[in-house]
Parts: structure tokens; C-alpha cells; sequence
């Protein structure tokens, strides 16, 4: 059996750094892995970071004048919070007697247990006089918080905010005149960048580790936040979440996060969040003690190899617009569902990701500038972005596939009112719905199942299986993908089926 990845947070969670502590006292080896800011505008006249004169890539043969800068920044963040477990299985006679007679009378209910988790992770001084820079999983449930300095200071940190979406959190200790670290610009980041992760793995004390910059624009999939990860091949490990990439310049461009282990150990391929992304969390933070993000409101999703020569594009990438949410800003502005977005305010669209950041980074209110593509043609779109109440996912399941009972491999039946609403749809919607798929037919091969409701074929509406048959057979003629669209669990998504 294949063993594949598994994208891991890599803090050192409440009660694995006690765990991590025993084993290296014991001497035992543990496998595990662990543009400006106008908020921060005041402060960076105030900060005094030494800057590197030589750097390795200028001729030198040691990193120890980048370390010296920026060693005095990283910070190790230790974390407690509560954990309640309640009794499971047969612990004892007296659960053995609950389990088949239940609670007797005079005998008190059994309380659940409490005990106290600890937790290990990094963190990076951003201002002089004390907020500092970490994950969000790092923090997350802790009640009581402290920063450990390398000199051996200690200090209780306060939560200003943390956002779950971005994995961020910003903390503030009481202290002042501290080095920060120089914020960078994560965007002039380039593959093969040689960087220094710097942090507390496992708790042995601050560690630097060295690699390059990988890859850019990475999206792990691990989660619906907001990701655009810069992946380096510097070792890091448990603990070294919340720690800082740097560049040889000294200057911070990205915060340690996950990593991808087919064992919980390092393998060479990290992620860090960048540090433009960081900047925009953590000045929403000091200011407001949440983010704002705006939302276009639709939902998008890749386009195909196959999706792209359904619909005669050249060539696939980009993304698809498969539904539009009544009233949102997307539906204000003119945008349809097949819309194909080929640029957000002027920047490339390459996929959903790319689209998802760039919009939740522009402020909500503002005016956004959308081009697209419609049935071969472009057009300029304007929307006023609305503020997203909550964390949206923009991207759509990737899924492929679609077919009719003769032509696609699927048995189906005219959508009645009562069908549409078993399936959770209007009464009035209109369609076809998917009673069963053969296994080795084309519908199942793309990814259509039994409740599918399919709405359009080729971008036509479909009410019938004649439709639904005739629509299948012209694209099948031309020996090109059959693109429908379907509903799905509520939401909306096109998938093509290959030509047999």
C-alpha cells in the first residue's frame, strides 16, 4: 500500500513537548517534526536592524552575520490550556457497573477529568516595543502564554488576534527597546533563494537550519484558509512553527508553518506563509483584533485540459465561475455563471487560490476590476467587493465528469418538484437527476454520481432526457468533452466527460 504525504502543522502541541522534553533527557532520538505598512510606519523609524555588509551569495562562506541579526528577533513561545477527557472504556469496576446498570442512587456521577496541555512553538519580534509574529495553531486554546528570550528573559504574552484562516496570530509582551526583525518583500522572493529557518525545534534551543526557496504560490489543500506558501528545503521541525525564513539579507520573509512527512519527520519540503500576506494579517490584527476580507462571492473552479477543449479555449488554466450567490458583488457586477475570469485588478488569474487571495487582500468596499471570458469574447467587469462575515471557500471540489443513460453511462429521470426537493433544490428547479452510474462508463469515470442533478448540458439549460441525449451526441460527434453542470450537496459544479 502506497504511502502517501500528509501536510502536518508543526508546532509542538500541549503535551507533546513534555513528551519531546523525557525522550532527550532520556537520550532517546524522537523522529517527529515537530510595501510598507502604514501601521507600522511610526515604528520603523524607530527601528535600528543592523544590515549584513556581505552577504553568502556576495562571496562569504558563512551565515553566522546573517544569525547575528537575526537570532536576537526569534523568540520560543511556550503555551498551557485545559483539556478535559472523559472516561472511556472499562478503566474500572465502577465504569464496568455504569456501562450495564447506569448510575445507582447515593453514588455521584463520575466527573470528567482535567489536566493541563502544554505546548512548544517560535516566534518573531515585528516592533520594537513588543508584538511579535506567530502561527495561529500555536496559540490556539491556550490560556496562559509565555515568551522565552534566548538570554533567558521571560515574559507573559497577551492575545491581540489571531486568525485561524491564515494560520497567524499576533502577540504583545510587555518590553521595549527589542531588535524586530526587518520585514522583506516576499513577492521579489525567486526559486533557489538560499534562506534560514530559524526557530526552537523540540525544544533544544534556538536552531538555524539553511535551504533554498523551492517553490512559490504553493497551496497545501490542507484547509480552506487562505494560502500562498513559499516551500523551502531548510529543515524544520516541531516547534519551529511561527519561526522566520530568512533571506541572506537579514530580512524576514516568511513564517515557518507546515510541513509535508510522510512520517511526521522532515523530508526537505516546508511551508512558510510570506511575509506580504503576514504584513496585511498582522496590521488588520493590531488595529482591529480581527481581519477584513472582502468576497466576490462566486464560486469558482479550475479549468481543465478536458474543460478547455469543451469549451475551444486554447489552452486549460485559469478558472471557471460555476455558480453566482444572489445579491453578492459578483452578481452586481454583471458576472454569469461559465464565466471564464482571466484577471483580477489587472493580475493574472492563474487558478482558484491565486483568485481567492488577491480578493480577500483588497480591502471590502473597494472596487475591483474583473475581466472575463463569455462565450469567446472578453468583457470588462467592475464590482464593489462586500466584506466576507465569514471564512469563504472559493474553490470547488475538483471533480470531473458527465453522462446521460445511452451516451454517458448513467440511468436518470426529469427532476419533479417533489425530486428537486428531496435533493434540497428549489421546486421549481429544473433539470435531470442521476439515479445510477455504471461503474465502467464515462460518467463514473468522471466523477458523476447517483443524486447528481444535472441542470445544463453544454451551457443549455436541460429538462429531459431527450435534451440531456441530444446534447451528449453533438459533443460526442465532434469528439470533444461534454460539459454539464451539476448540483451537488448545494453547491454547483461543472464537469466534462470525455469522448468514448
Amino acid at each position: 500500500m502506497e504511502n502517501t504525504g500528509k501536510v502536518r502543522p508543526i508546532g509542538l502541541g500541549m503535551g507533546a513537548a513534555l513528551l519531546a522534553a523525557i525522550l532527550l533527557v532520556a537520550g532517546a532520538t524522537w523522529h517527529g517534526f515537530a510595501a510598507d505598512s502604514p501601521v507600522f510606519a511610526a515604528q520603523a523609524t524607530t527601528q535600528t536592524t543592523p544590515t549584513i555588509s556581505r552577504a553568502v551569495a556576495g562571496g562569504r562562506d558563512s551565515y553566522a552575520d546573517v544569525v547575528k541579526v537575526v537570532a536576537p528577533s526569534v523568540v520560543t513561545i511556550r503555551t498551557e490550556g485545559k483539556a478535559r477527557v472523559l472516561p472511556t472504556g472499562f478503566g474500572d469496576d465502577d465504569d464496568l457497573s455504569r456501562r450495564f446498570f447506569g448510575d445507582q442512587p447515593g453514588r455521584a456521577p463520575r466527573v470528567p477529568r482535567a489536566f493541563r496541555q502544554r505546548g512548544l512553538g517560535s516566534g518573531v519580534i515585528v516592533t520594537p516595543d513588543g508584538y511579535i509574529l506567530t502561527n495561529h495553531h500555536v496559540i490556539d486554546d491556550a490560556d496562559d502564554i509565555r515568551v522565552e528570550f534566548s538570554d533567558g528573559r521571560t515574559f507573559k504574552a497577551k492575545l491581540v488576534g489571531s486568525d485561524k484562516p491564515s494560520d497567524l496570530a499576533l502577540l504583545h509582551i510587555d518590553a521595549a527597546n527589542l531588535q524586530p526583525l526587518a520585514l522583506g518583500n516576499s513577492d521579489v522572493v525567486q526559486v533557489g533563494d538560499v534562506v534560514l529557518a530559524v526557530g526552537n525545534p523540540l525544544g533544544v534551543g534556538q536552531t538555524v537550519t539553511m535551504g533554498i526557496v523551492s517553490a512559490k504560490g504553493r497551496s497545501t489543500g490542507a484547509g480552506d484558509g487562505y494560502e500562498d506558501f513559499l516551500q523551502t528545503d531548510a529543515p524544520i521541525n516541531h516547534g519551529n512553527s511561527g519561526g522566520a525564513l530568512v533571506n541572506t539579507k537579514g530580512e524576514l520573509v516568511g513564517i515557518n508553518s507546515q510541513i509535508l512527512s510522510l512520517s511526521d519527520g522532515n523530508i526537505g519540503i516546508g511551508f512558510a506563509i510570506p511575509a506580504n500576506m503576514a504584513r496585511h494579517v498582522m496590521d488588520e490584527l493590531r488595529t482591529g483584533g480581527r481581519v477584513r476580507r472582502a468576497q466576490l462571492g462566486v464560486t469558482v473552479q479550475p479549468v481543465t485540459a478536458d474543460m478547455a477543449e469543451s469549451l475551444g479555449l486554447p489552452q486549460s488554466g485559469g478558472v471557471i465561475v460555476s455558480s453566482v450567490a444572489s445579491g453578492s458583488a459578483a452578481d452586481h457586477a454583471g458576472a454569469k455563471r461559465g464565466d471564464i475570469i482571466k484577471s483580477f485588478n489587472g493580475q493574472g488569474v492563474q487558478d482558484t487560490n491565486s483568485l481567492r487571495n488577491r480578493v480577500a487582500d483588497t480591502p471590502p468596499g473597494s472596487n475591483a476590476t474583473l475581466v472575463i471570458l463569455r462565450d469567446g469574447s472578453e468583457r470588462t467587469l467592475t464590482a464593489t467587493l462586500d466584506e466576507s462575515s465569514a471564512l469563504q471557500n472559493l474553490r470547488a471540489n475538483d471533480s470531473r465528469g458527465p453522462e446521460d443513460k445511452a451516451a454517458l453511462g448513467i440511468a436518470a429521470t426529469p427532476l419533479t418538484p417533489e425530486l428537486a426537493a428531496r435533493a434540497g433544490l428549489p421546486r421549481d428547479t429544473r433539470g435531470v437527476l442521476v439515479q445510477q452510474v455504471n461503474p465502467d462508463g464515462r460518467a463514473a469515470a468522471a466523477g458523476i454520481q447517483p443524486g447528481d442533478v444535472i441542470l445544463e448540458v453544454n451551457r443549455q439549460p436541460v429538462q429531459s432526457i431527450d435534451e440531456l441525449r441530444a446534447g451528449a451526441g453533438a459533443r460526442r460527434s465532434m469528439d470533444r468533452p461534454v460539459l454539464l453542470l451539476i448540483s451537488r450537496d448545494g453547491k454547483e459544479l461543472f464537469m466534462t466527460v470525455k469522448p468514448s
